[in-house]
């Protein structure tokens, strides 16, 4: 019965009552889709390989390394394959559309990262045409491509010598898929012997790769590696930093500086604002039905009849406005993974932050009705009989 007063009780002031459980609707989808953010930043970090390891400069990462060093770096004992990697910082068809490209080597690509799943085309057919491509669904969904089709790409940060305009032409020879968190769906992929060798016929030669993946060997020990290929470019041309992939990745979730702690904090003042709203709330709800608490302690009912049914209207807008906020917010993950695919590559919302926003629903209804609750028990129903709202 209490349950039923409950919600009765809520629609004494609609107008109170939608207003309260559309800002729950929003606080929850907001919080839903910035603990998203934070978690799309880590999962990188978290389902890195523990076998893969990135060379890049000491210097900087923007310091190429000189191509000789792949094959002196396959040469240290435990290294498996090694593979180059160049951002090609190219533009398709206005400055706005942007997304990355690499120059690789393509066997050793799909050798290192098993978890690139060519969904159509084959790796066979990027990787015996020099002019091919390999692209991710993300930006083949975002711009209608095909298999087959022709992209032509502006050489912004390396302009195609042969061409008046600095343009290329690649082919689509396959479009890739992958769960990995490591791996985004938004790359484009191309041939770095074709990069290497259309460069070279200009004016300035082509510089030197800007990383290189390497796949250590199963029974190998990944920091021996990494301390062995360190000391082997120790004194030049170009010292090398070799790190895991994780720490690798984790350094561009550090490049964001606060960003993460201020999603937090952003989530967790939302989340403090609407608790205490829902306590104002509650409250004064409580004070309006001051008279309907003395009639039901009359009729005999017990405190903790009361109690329950302020808890029952607390937690029946709580869960109710935080259940939709986090469906939209679960709704939404399609149309924001696209808009945000340059930011956060791979944006998804997991099952442990939809639980979480549950949780988080429950504990702002028990929160939010304790109060209230409290107050209500407290009531002598004489004294509330007595009481005009």
């Amino acid at each position: 019965m209490q349950f039923k007063l409950a919600r009765r009780n809520l629609m004494r002031n609609k107008p109170r009552t939608f207003l309260t459980f559309g800002a729950v609707v929003a606080a929850f989808f907001l919080l839903v889709t910035l603990r998203s953010l934070i978690t799309t930043l880590s999962a990188g970090v978290d389902a890195s390989s523990a076998r893969r390891l990135i060379v890049q400069s000491a210097v900087s990462l923007f310091v190429a390394l000189p191509s000789s060093y792949q094959s002196r770096i396959d040469g240290v004992e435990g290294v498996e394959t090694v593979g180059k990697w160049q951002w090609f910082g190219g533009i398709y068809q206005d400055p706005s559309q942007r997304f990355a490209q690499f120059a690789v080597d393509p066997e050793e690509l799909f050798a290192i990262y098993p978890e690139i799943d060519v969904v159509e085309g084959s790796s066979e057919a990027f990787i015996a045409d020099r002019r091919a491509c390999l692209v991710g669904q993300g930006i083949a969904d975002k711009y209608g491509w095909e298999l087959g089709q022709a992209i032509p790409i502006i050489g912004d940060l390396f302009p195609n010598p042969a061409d008046a305009e600095g343009s290329w032409e690649f082919v689509i020879a396959g479009i890739y898929d992958t769960n990995g968190g490591n791996f985004d769906r938004n790359t484009m992929f191309l041939h770095w012997k074709y990069f290497e060798e259309s460069m070279n016929t200009g004016p300035v030669p082509i510089p030197g790769p800007g990383t290189y993946s390497v796949l250590v060997e199963r029974s190998a020990d990944p920091p021996a590696v990494m301390a062995n290929i360190d000391a082997l470019f120790e004194n030049g041309p170009q010292r090398v930093q070799a790190t895991t992939e994780a720490e690798f990745q984790r350094q561009f979730v550090s490049m964001l500086g606060s960003v993460p702690f201020f999603l937090t904090a952003i989530g967790g003042a939302a989340l403090m604002a609407i608790l205490l709203s829902c306590v104002n709330i509650m409250l004064m709800a409580a004070g309006e039905q001051t008279r309907d608490i003395g009639v039901i302690k009359a009729l005999g009912f017990s405190d903790s009849t009361t109690s329950r049914m302020f808890l029952g209207q607390s937690l029946s807008l709580s869960l109710a406005g935080g259940g939709l906020g986090i469906l939209l917010a679960k709704a939404s993950e399609p149309s924001l993974a696209a808009a945000m695919s340059s930011t956060f590559p791979n944006y998804r919302v997991e099952l442990s932050t939809l639980l979480l926003g549950v949780v988080a629903a429950m504990a702002v209804g028990i929160l939010a009705g304790i109060l209230p609750a409290f107050l209500a028990s407290r009531v002598d129903p004489v004294v509330a009989l007595r009481s005009v709202n």
